[in-house]
């Protein structure tokens, strides 16, 4: 299982890479494989400002759907378009071309409350 030390990550199992104060948000290579074949990623929530851990937007897989959480509060600026023909990006590159979102973070303090790639190993069992 790929986890990369140079993200960080949430208890809902969504991946962060920042870069100054934008941050692009995409789900893990666990939530991806416990998803299942993912057929659908749905954001409305595009140039919306959100607070950290709302809803925004989800994720359908062949078996279920799964809500998408904020990891840190911000406006969002990107939603990745090719997952609208492409979803399974998802499940072949969750880490690369099938990343989510983009966040325009505003409050960088938030950062401090993500977890490390060792915090979410432990919490998976990896």
């Amino acid at each position: 299982m790929n986890i990369p030390a140079e993200l960080k990550y949430t208890k809902d199992h969504e991946w962060i890479k920042i870069d100054g104060d934008v941050a692009t948000v995409g789900i893990t290579d666990f939530a991806q494989g416990e998803l299942g074949d993912i057929v659908y990623v749905e954001v409305e929530t595009l140039d919306e400002t959100l607070d950290r851990e709302e809803v925004f937007g989800t994720v359908e897989a062949v078996k279920t759907v799964s809500d998408l959480f904020l990891p840190l509060s911000g406006e969002i600026v990107e939603f990745n378009e090719a997952l609208e023909d492409e979803p399974e990006k998802v499940n072949s590159d969750p880490y690369g071309e099938g990343w989510m979102i983009k966040i325009k973070i505003s409050d960088a303090s938030e950062i401090d409350d993500l977890m490390s790639d060792e915090d979410y190993k432990a919490l998976i069992g990896a």
